[in-house]
């Protein structure tokens, strides 16, 4: 029976292949692009025609030959466990404070108070310039405008008496007020002679040595100052995921060169679409308690883009398409206590992460999908199954 069966199966394929002479390569040769299609067209039905053939033949097989050996299988149970999706991309780590220190003054550079690695706070000495005499200058103001407090503060009260004429009342109020506004002026011309931190953080970089001639502008920059606690991540999201990253966004950061990796959120998102690039900037905040953590290290970041906390995870390698473009699984039918069959389910499948996706529909918390032996069962053949393998999740 077994031969006959086969038999027929070999004169079903020669019936519906053989004797076409409008061959698949006299079509191609012809170029004919509709021809093309329509001879694709009707060998994807003759395929079909042959796979339900084929079916009901090894049913009529298992059914008749009583010494046909089942196929072994291994099953997995599939349930609902929470699916966090990540979107993976690729940044540099930046900091808003990473700045060249320049002098606001012309001058020779006579004393350095720091030195490369240290630490500084925001506001504390640097260097200072010589100041060409200012500061002897600021002395004989400051000892004038004392005079002139003096001056004022006694005309003032002999003109509470009603002593003395207005004049001179406010001419000594003038004076005082003159002496004590060129002190401040040239206080604050002063204080451009000293170079102070703008933000608290590290020297990386002392760039002039001590005896330098130094003035504002570009080439004369003194010190290099970074801050590496406000450290983060700046990454370009393409614009399709701009409804799912948001700030507040989960954000797993991993940085190759150093082997580690932080979790923390997502800061900012621009509100601005790059035309070139189409693509959205996010700013992602870094820990750097430990100091490792450099401006411009390269870092990959996935963000948190999409969760599910009833989801179906199934391994990417049992699911498998027909010629209609249609994925689909097996799983175990054992509705009949006589026989356990395999059963073919259309799915529907969603976003994947690793070697798991996720299954929109088709599976339902509880089937038994075939994980081994998967590839060489049909639809409602006779299985048998071998000790399941681990639930899904």
């Amino acid at each position: 029976m077994k031969k006959l069966l086969l038999v027929l199966l070999v004169t079903t394929i020669l019936a519906s292949c053989g004797g076409d002479s409008n061959t698949v390569d006299s079509v191609v040769a012809g170029k004919d692009l509709q021809a093309i299609r329509a001879k694709r067209s009707e060998i994807n039905e003759q395929q079909k025609a042959l796979e339900a053939q084929i079916s009901l033949l090894d049913s009529a097989i298992a059914a008749l030959d009583d010494n046909a050996k089942l196929p072994l299988v291994s099953t997995l149970q599939v349930n609902t466990s929470r699916f966090d999706h990540y979107l993976e991309l690729q940044g540099d780590v930046m900091t808003d404070q990473n700045v060249l220190v320049y002098p606001e003054m012309a001058g020779t550079l006579y004393k350095i108070y720091v030195k490369q690695g240290q630490k500084v706070g925001k506001g504390q000495l640097l260097a200072a310039i010589d100041d060409g005499g200012l500061s002897s200058q600021l002395a004989q103001l400051k000892t004038q405008a004392a005079l002139a407090k003096t001056t004022f503060e006694r005309q003032k009260r002999l003109w509470d008496q009603n002593i003395g004429s207005e004049i001179q009342y406010l001419q000594a109020k003038s004076t005082y007020e003159a002496q004590e506004s060129a002190v401040k002026q040239l206080q604050s011309q002063l204080g451009r002679s000293q170079i102070r931190a703008p933000f608290t953080g590290v020297i990386d970089d002392v760039i002039k040595d001590q005896g330098t001639v130094v003035s504002p502008g570009p080439g004369s920059e003194v010190f290099r100052i970074v801050n590496l606690k406000d450290m983060y991540v700046k990454v370009d999201v393409p614009e399709a995921h701009l409804p799912t990253v948001t700030p507040n966004k989960t954000v797993q950061v991993y940085f190759p060169v150093l082997g580690d990796s932080v979790t923390t959120k997502v800061r900012e998102t621009g509100n601005f679409i790059n035309p070139g690039n189409r693509s959205f900037s996010v700013e992602i905040p870094v820990p750097n308690k430990n100091g490792k953590v450099k401006p411009n290290l390269t870092a990959t970041v996935k963000i948190n883009d999409y969760t599910n906390e009833e989801a179906i995870l199934i391994p990417q390698s049992v699911v498998s398409e027909n010629a209609e473009g249609q994925q689909y699984v097996y799983i175990i039918d054992s509705s009949d206590k006589d026989e356990t069959l395999a059963k073919k389910v259309i799915i529907t499948s969603g976003k994947t992460q690793g070697d798991f996706v996720e299954i929109l529909e088709g599976l339902a918390s509880g089937n038994n999908i075939i994980v081994e032996g998967a590839r060489s069962v049909r639809d409602n053949q006779q299985v048998k199954v071998i000790p399941a393998v681990v639930s899904s999740q």
